[in-house]
């Protein structure tokens, strides 16, 4: 009997805790979680968000933490098309994609956050819906999640620059302006700027090609105007911008190497080197290798003279291989078919060129237009110009000139 017992008594007990509630629902959980593969942050990314499988793989590294689809999916309802609600961006799925490729970490932002920011940009700073989407494609996403609310620097910003889709451009080039405390910071260098003699029109131009001098630490941003006013461009002058974005991009011994490359390639005096910076600046900008390309061809292929040069630095900031170059082959093959005599071209403007020299003459010189066309473009080397020109020479006066600038150069008869 005894024996019996100890048989029976386990196997009644195995029986009880097989069918005890605790038992079942650990069953199910660890069959539900067979059953479900584990969260894949790539996939989600492909197949939520439209994302490439290589835009994914390159982002994923940023939403390690994400281990389900309840959050972003809350912050996609804010952004998506689908979302029927008046804070929703209504963003296209082709639109969603690139935000999250340009700032994945959007999708662990938390949805109130971002709720309030949308709010907030379109009531604090009366922004549309569409207006918030673009901002958000032309960069702005990082600062949609940022610690601060970003609405009262967008405030300043699209007054300032006169309009919101000014403010777009500039952001595409520059997005450190929107993390850029502009109590601290921003207005101290506009005032600087304004005691320097620039006015807030001269300082928003500027701002188009060179926003991040305003978010430079002001004390910095001393130094610069300091620097610029060493090469002796006059605050008062326009060229004042150019030096001082100039002296902003390269150190103190960069800009002292290029002058002293120049005033030996030019053969000139410091002085006059000093007065050709300070009607060009933006010269010094350009490195040595650009710039001996320049003044060789200018001394060799074009005899103008060193002076010549000094006295129009423009000259040495327009482009050898579009611009220089292509202009001289054009009107030296316009002057050896006895078309043109003297004439100034360097500083026109491309279309006013061609009405000018290339579609006067297209039929005097067929192909011309395209040749040049592709050179322009960068298609082709400036040198595949010569192929198109090979014609017969004519000579109307025994001697010919052009001039690029406005200097005669001699055409010598081969």
């Amino acid at each position: 009997m005894l024996h019996l017992r100890n048989h029976l008594l386990p196997l009644l007990h195995a029986a009880s805790s097989s069918s005890s509630p605790l038992h079942l629902t650990r069953h199910r959980l660890l069959s539900t979680a067979a059953r479900s593969p584990p969260f894949s942050v790539e996939h989600y990314l492909v197949a939520t968000c439209g994302l490439t499988a290589a835009q994914a793989r390159r982002a994923s590294p940023k939403l390690s933490r994400l281990n389900s689809a309840s959050n972003p999916d809350a912050v996609l309802a804010l952004l998506s098309s689908s979302a029927a609600g008046l804070d929703s961006l209504s963003l296209s799925r082709a639109d969603l994609a690139a935000v999250v490729a340009t700032e994945p970490r959007l999708l662990r932002a938390r949805p109130g956050t971002i709720a309030r920011r949308i709010a907030s940009l379109r009531g604090a700073v009366g922004l549309s819906a569409p207006q918030v989407g673009r901002l958000l494609l032309s960069g702005g996403a990082a600062h949609l999640a940022a610690s601060s609310d970003v609405s009262p620097k967008l405030a300043f910003w699209v007054p300032f620059l006169g309009s919101f889709e000014m403010l777009l451009k500039i952001l595409r080039r520059c997005n450190a302006i929107l993390a850029t405390d502009v109590d601290r910071v921003v207005r101290p260098n506009v005032a600087l700027l304004g005691e320097c003699g620039l006015g807030v029109c001269d300082i928003v131009q500027m701002t188009q090609t060179a926003a991040w001098l305003l978010t430079f630490n002001p004390e910095r941003l001393k130094i610069v105007v300091r620097r610029a006013e060493e090469l002796g461009v006059p605050t008062s002058s326009w060229a004042f911008k150019d030096a001082v974005c100039t002296v902003a991009r390269n150190n103190e011994g960069t800009i002292a190497a290029r002058m002293e490359f120049l005033r030996g390639t030019l053969g000139c005096s410091m002085d006059k080197l000093r007065s050709a910076i300070s009607r060009k600046p933006s010269i010094l900008g350009f490195s040595e290798k650009t710039l001996r390309g320049k003044i060789e061809f200018l001394l060799t292929k074009v005899q103008l003279e060193p002076e010549y040069i000094l006295q129009r630095p423009v000259m040495l900031t327009l482009s050898l291989d579009k611009r220089l170059a292509p202009r001289h082959y054009v009107l030296q093959a316009l002057v050896e078919k006895g078309l043109i005599k003297n004439d100034s071209c360097v500083c026109f403007g491309n279309k006013h060129f061609v009405a000018r020299y290339i579609d006067r003459h297209e039929d005097a010189l067929p192909g011309l237009a395209d040749a040049y066309a592709a050179v322009h473009a960068g298609k082709s080397p400036a040198q595949s110009l010569t192929q198109h020109l090979q014609t017969d020479r004519y000579r109307s006066d025994g001697e010919a000139t052009y001039v690029l600038g406005n200097q005669p150069v001699r055409m010598e008869d081969k």
